[in-house]
């Protein structure tokens, strides 16, 4: 059972989402707040597997709570699912480099929701297509590449993967322009994540462009 918490200043798109969610039988909502704080008190009462995460509440905003839910090794479980009525890129960026693990619009079609929260559960970053390509650009654009810490130990086909990763690549589509298999390029990431210190794919993202592995246009 996939368990959620919903985080939202509004009461009725916390209702919306809980109805939608609580419909599935794999998928279970366990709590809901109104601003940040008590989005991070309920991540420590509960322990869910996702949190969908508004930005904008009152008191602490959705971005400090997932960088709090982020930082607590108690939570190294716990993945958010960032959403928001606004496309803007610098909060995709804030958002992925404060450990979130995935970034919705709130007008998304209600099975990519159900989708994206089983995707996020399972460990695997999400984006809304449109957004990821602008996300690219917009770390192009602020990250100095400096090597996060376990760069060092990466073997290079390990960092040909996270560039691969970075660049938005999934497992498969890896495995095919390195001529390997799925499940050998799976192993790559996940060893790759483990060194790097990675809670999720969607922190590949993060690393790849602050270690200079990846720049939007390189793989044209």
């Amino acid at each position: 059972m996939i368990r959620v918490v919903i985080a939202d200043d509004q009461a009725l798109v916390r209702a919306g989402f809980r109805a939608l969610l609580d419909s599935e039988p794999d998928i279970e909502v366990v709590g809901e707040a109104g601003d940040g704080a008590q989005a991070v008190r309920l991540a420590r009462q509960t322990r869910p597997d996702v949190v969908l995460m508004d930005i904008r509440m009152p008191g602490m905003d959705g971005l400090a709570a997932t960088r709090e839910i982020a930082k607590d090794a108690a939570l190294a479980g716990v993945h958010v699912v960032v959403l928001t009525t606004f496309e803007l890129d610098e909060y995709v960026a804030e958002a992925l480099r404060g450990g979130a693990a995935g970034f919705l619009v709130k007008n998304t079609e209600p099975d990519e929701l159900i989708r994206g929260v089983r995707v996020v559960a399972a460990g695997d970053g999400l984006l809304s297509p449109s957004v990821t390509r602008r996300v690219i650009e917009q770390f192009a654009r602020t990250v100095q590449p400096a090597p996060p810490l376990g760069l060092a130990d990466l073997t290079e086909r390990e960092r040909e993967v996270v560039a691969l990763a970075g660049a938005g690549l999934s497992n498969d589509e890896i495995a095919a322009r390195l001529v390997v298999s799925p499940a050998t390029a799976k192993t790559h990431v996940s060893r790759a994540m483990i060194k790097l210190g990675a809670r999720d794919r969607a922190q590949l993202v993060v690393f790849a462009y602050e270690a200079g592995l990846v720049r939007p246009g390189w793989m044209s």
